[in-house]
């Protein structure tokens, strides 16, 4: 499985946060509720997604990549999609 992520870090408040979960939204992905440091679900579509710690494991299974950071507030946020590859396969098959 082959990850992408690309790293945000811009300077402010929440501000790579926000530019990270704009770069989700404009490319079709919803974002789940942030929770302290733990990590932020990303699945394709629109969805609405529960806070990491009241996700299942299977749940976590299904996700399509996160958000991770050791600080949301002040930076650099990383957002990870798993396996980019297969997930443009499925979107193609329809």
């Amino acid at each position: 499985m082959t990850a992408k992520t690309i790293t945000f870090d811009q300077k402010g408040d929440f501000s790579a946060i926000g530019a990270a979960r704009n770069w989700c939204h404009e490319n079709g992905y919803s974002c789940g509720s942030m929770c302290r440091n733990l990590p932020i679900g990303l699945l394709k579509g629109d969805w609405v997604i529960a806070k990491w710690r009241n996700l299942t494991k299977k749940e976590i299974s299904q996700l399509n990549g996160r958000i991770t950071s050791a600080d949301f507030r002040e930076g650099p946020v990383s957002v990870i999609i798993d396996n980019e590859v297969e997930l443009k396969k499925k979107e193609q098959k329809g």
